[in-house]
């Protein structure tokens, strides 16, 4: 994949849902995946032609586990010209040491999340944005209904009450494996996931799933996404303007 079409995906997601405001100091998570690079990556290039001007900061929540060496990270946000801020913490020890968790996502995720945000707010920053792609929209979608029976997903723009953050997430345009390709193509470098349960969660069972099933239906991840973007979950309607012009 082209920058170019990255940052048509983000544009695209941004504009459709109004995610970014003139003066926005905004965080971007970094896990050192291929999804938040990109993001990263992605917006950084908006930031010099985009309309409204933002500021951006990278932050990474480190679990506190062997083996995770961010100095790759740290390079790419010098050559972008982004602060590069990490987030040292113990989450990795208090789940699999602590408290041996069987199931270690939820609560990883809770706390990763929280050490995030209080990270963002020391940095003067009032928007966070993750890197959830297309994929990770359905596959969400029905790990509600599958462990949750409830029909749900996180919205492509969330505002957090407990810290007065607006979370935003302007991948959810872009397929999972076009991420793949841009870090591939680029040869940009990433940070393997150094978590013990990597590769062994209910989000792997359900992309495995999917991806069966997606032999059988055609295009189903397409269609499904599709019914989340004119659905009435939360979040997903556009505002009433965009969806005049479309």
């Amino acid at each position: 994949m082209k920058l170019q079409k990255l940052l048509s995906y983000v544009r695209r997601a941004v504009d459709d849902y109004d995610m970014i405001e003139k003066g926005d100091c905004i965080a971007v998570g970094i896990s050192g995946g291929k999804d938040s690079i990109c993001l990263l990556i992605a917006l950084r290039h908006l930031q010099r032609f985009y309309p409204k001007s933002f500021q951006l900061k990278a932050i990474t929540v480190s679990l506190g586990l062997p083996g995770a060496d961010y100095s790759d990270i740290q390079a790419l946000c010098d050559s972008l010209g982004v602060e590069y801020i990490v987030v040292q913490t113990d989450i990795g020890a208090i789940i699999f040491d602590e408290r041996k968790e069987k199931n270690p996502c939820s609560l990883c995720a809770k706390m990763r999340k929280g050490a995030l945000h209080t990270a963002a707010v020391e940095a003067g920053c009032n928007k966070v944005a993750l890197g959830h792609n297309k994929d990770d929209v359905v596959e969400t979608f029905f790990m509600s209904l599958f462990y949750e029976g409830r029909m749900n997903c996180f919205s492509p723009v969330s505002f957090l009450d407990r810290t007065g953050l607006t979370s935003i997430r302007p991948l959810i345009y872009v397929p999972e494996w076009e991420c793949r390709s841009y870090v591939r193509e680029n040869s940009i470098q990433i940070v393997k996931n150094p978590c013990l349960a990597d590769g062994n969660t209910k989000r792997q069972e359900t992309k495995e799933l999917l991806a069966d099933l997606s032999k059988q239906y055609d295009h189903l991840q397409e269609k499904v996404f599709g019914a989340i973007c004119r659905s009435d979950l939360k979040g997903w309607k556009k505002p009433v303007s965009h969806t005049e012009k479309t």
